[in-house]
């Protein structure tokens, strides 16, 4: 139930979008039904924006709503299977227009945290901010050896404010759960569960700098992306010291050309490392637009990008990550029977829907686009009129997916700004393709078996129990419903699999100890038996492999 205390917030909210005549909007997302009545009494309809389309009227709504609807705002452009092409477009230019605190304020706090006066800490610490923000903002300094570095500081008394506006969010989230026709679909209260989960992350800066070090771990080399360092003796949660950098954002494109730098090759960069980050190291920068992305003008044989702001970053659980790239691998290879199982095996869309009317669904949407050159297709475009289309037939929206579509759309729309022409598939296919071939190798499977081992050992004496109890269950119908002849189906087919998988695992871990011992032995013997028994076990390990 929506408390009492947020009611005059709600109705400020709902006064707001009626002034901006926001009246189509609120009507037909059913949010505010029971203040229809009120209607009158609460705002006076504004003359200036009368004219303005609606998306424009909502981005300036939000705007005035404050920070955290700004934040919401962001997180609703990427929606694009739910909000409609013309709003979505307003709020992606959302962006945190907030004027700085003053310079003593921050002053204040980073002698708060740290323990020292400034003059202490720092050789100069500069008063003015170099860039301000709803949750924090940015201060130049030197440090005592004389490397320069940037001071981040969290706004006096923010934590109180993020948390009343979090408790508005959640009453808005319970009024879409009850009033909106469709609110089972879209988990209203998920997606506030999610926006509510960044702005805790935003909110710890020493957060932010684990996110910078683990990125800059990922990229070590730093050829193609560059984080700067985190300098953890000046870092707590409310003050976060990095490395200064420089470099010109990339949607600078005089800048870029001025320095000589091949626009062509930054671009095919980008969408690079949107997909390594993604599928290889699973941890992806989740706000990548111009502003936090910049380009080092330093380096023009082999440009390389600056990474900003490590607040938003994103993850997904190993199942999404590995059903969503499995989807991708189809949809350039135009299978769309196997994208309508997948989504089905992944558990996004219910087992009952009609797989053959699914697959002509998504044929009809692809088709289309493949008719045109693979250069002007849009693939973050595609991926949303999938969503859209399988919304008919009882999509379920997974929030832990929303950062992963915004971040698309943003590593998209850069690397088009830099490159028009840029071929999206034929950079992203190959990439994707061996990054899977490196995930799903006998030497992986077979690193990830020496892993688990003292797992499964430990478990493996409560085995023979779990079984029993197992077939117990099912002996009695507790497990399944005796008419869910699919979900039995599913079961056995699922214990075969690991049966098989087991059964060559085994197999090939014995071939492989007994080359070792073979060649331990006797290594005079010659090559021959224990590379006869290495192969054996390799081809064990990719049968196993292939049962998964």
């Amino acid at each position: 139930m929506t408390s009492l205390s947020t009611i005059p917030r709600l109705l400020r909210v709902a006064s707001v979008l009626l002034a901006y005549r926001l009246d189509e909007l609120v009507d037909a997302a059913h949010l505010y039904r029971p203040l229809k009545l009120l209607r009158p009494l609460l705002a006076r309809r504004r003359q200036d924006v009368a004219g303005l389309p609606r998306g424009t009227r909502l981005r300036l709504a939000l705007v005035e709503l404050g920070p955290i609807f700004v934040k919401a705002g962001q997180v609703l452009s990427t929606r694009r299977d739910l909000v409609p092409a013309d709003i979505a477009d307003e709020l992606s230019l959302l962006q945190d227009q907030v004027p700085p605190f003053p310079g003593s304020e921050a002053r204040a706090i980073v002698e708060f945290e740290l323990r020292m006066p400034v003059d202490q800490l720092y050789a100069q610490f500069d008063d003015a901010a170099l860039a301000s923000a709803s949750i924090a903002q940015v201060h130049a300094a030197t440090l005592r050896d004389g490397s320069e570095v940037v001071v981040k500081v969290l706004r006096p008394h923010i934590e109180a404010r993020i948390a009343g506006d979090v408790r508005l969010l959640h009453a808005l989230g319970e009024l879409v759960q009850r009033w909106h026709p469709h609110a089972d679909k879209i988990r209203p209260l998920d997606v506030v569960a999610e926006v509510e989960k960044m702005l805790e992350n935003e909110l710890d800066l020493q957060r932010e700098g684990a996110n910078a070090s683990l990125l800059k771990r990922n990229f070590a080399s730093g050829e193609d992306l560059y984080v700067p360092s985190v300098h953890w003796e000046f870092t707590t949660s409310r003050v976060l010291t990095l490395e200064r950098v420089h470099g010109v954002s990339c949607d600078d494109i005089a800048a870029i050309d001025a320095a000589g730098i091949g626009r062509k090759a930054l671009a095919v960069k980008g969408v690079r490392i949107f997909y390594e980050q993604v599928f290889r190291d699973n941890f992806f920068h989740a706000d990548a637009h111009p502003g936090n992305i910049w380009v080092d003008t330093t380096r023009t044989a082999e440009p390389r990008f600056i990474a900003l702001d490590f607040g938003i970053m994103g993850s997904l659980p190993e199942a999404d990550q590995y059903w969503l790239a499995q989807n991708f691998v189809a949809l350039f290879e135009r299978d769309y029977a196997r994208i309508a199982r997948l989504h089905v095996a992944a558990g996004w869309m219910p087992a009952s829907v009609r797989l053959d009317e699914l697959e002509a669904a998504i044929r009809t949407v692809c088709e289309p686009y493949f008719t045109r050159p693979l250069a002007q297709i849009s693939l973050a475009e595609l991926v949303i009129k999938l969503f859209q289309t399988a919304r008919r037939f009882e999509l379920t929206i997974q929030p832990q997916l929303i950062l992963l579509q915004k971040t698309l759309l943003n590593i998209e729309g850069v690397g088009r700004f830099l490159d028009p022409d840029i071929d999206i598939w034929a950079v992203a296919e190959p990439v994707l393709k061996r990054i899977l071939r490196k995930r799903n190798s006998p030497l992986r499977a077979l690193r990830d078996m020496r892993k688990r081992l003292p797992e499964w050992l430990h478990h493996a004496p409560e085995l023979p129990e779990l079984v029993r109890d197992a077939l117990r269950q099912a002996a009695s119908g507790r497990s399944v419903a005796a008419g869910d002849a699919r979900a039995l189906a599913q079961l056995r087919d699922d214990a075969r699999r690991q049966r098989r998988l087991l059964l060559y695992s085994v197999g090939g871990a014995a071939l492989l100890l007994c080359a070792t011992l073979l060649w331990s032995l006797d290594p005079w013997s010659g090559p021959w038996p224990p590379a006869l028994a290495a192969a054996a076990a390799v081809l064990a390990f990719i049968a196993g492999w292939r049962q998964r």
